[in-house]
């Protein structure tokens, strides 16, 4: 299991044990560094991140709470596959929580926000013109959660990563997309154009092409990765 060495040093992060084997765990699986379907062995992992099999099997039973691996009794645990219809129901979700929020913003918001906004979105252009692609999808996650974060709802953020966990994986296929970061720069821009103005109709429909252009690109991701797809 080709766990990166720049996430396995669990010793460099805080909390219970048990915490930092599931947090390693999760990062390597929204990474795409371990693979749907791959088999998680027990023993392999005690070894490679030098821990016992408690903290591990701790980490694996949150893990399957999430979604993110299969635990069958008396046989493997393997990281999930996906589902269509799991895709398609997690981007519906997000659009519905993202299309309000962007609203919200529209309506209330600081200068320091807009700010922080704007930082965002000059430093995507960068990555793009830098052909960047992972720095430009970790700079595109933050400019949606930062929307998500200036509703002032504290709990949003967390629902709306919980809720769209394989879709963040699924997204990891998708890089690179050639033409559409630079397009999703274009949009982000529409977006915070709407923001600016105070225009929530705007940035309600501007938010939500944006958010459908996904959509599109989910569907032939069975067909191109079939082995990274659930066949029940």
């Amino acid at each position: 299991m080709p766990l990166p060495d720049h996430i396995l040093d669990i010793n460099s992060l805080d909390g219970p044990l048990g915490q930092r084997v599931y947090t390693v765990l999760r990062t390597n699986i929204l990474e795409m560094a371990l693979k749907p379907g791959e088999v998680l062995r027990k023993g392999a992992l005690c070894d490679k991140l030098g821990v016992s099999r408690s903290p591990i099997a701790e980490a694996l039973g949150r893990l399957s709470s999430d979604g993110l691996v299969d635990i069958i009794p008396q046989s493997a645990t393997r990281v999930s596959r996906f589902s269509l219809a799991e895709l398609l129901e997690e981007n519906f979700l997000r659009e519905a929580v993202e299309v309000a929020a962007v609203a919200r913003v529209a309506r209330d918001h600081t200068d320091d926000q807009l700010t922080r906004l704007s930082r965002n979105l000059r430093f995507q252009a960068l990555l793009v013109e830098d052909e960047d692609f992972q720095g430009f999808f970790e700079a595109d996650l933050e400019f949606h959660e930062l929307i998500l974060s200036f509703t002032g709802f504290p709990k949003v953020n967390l629902v709306a990563e919980e809720m769209t966990l394989q879709l963040r994986r699924a997204r990891k296929l998708m890089l690179p997309d050639p033409g559409r970061p630079a397009q999703a720069v274009a949009e982000h821009q529409d977006i915070l154009k709407a923001i600016k103005a105070k225009d929530p109709d705007t940035a309600r429909a501007t938010m939500t092409r944006h958010l459908r252009q996904l959509t599109k690109r989910i569907a032939p991701l069975e067909r191109e990765h079939p082995d990274y797809f659930r066949t029940t």
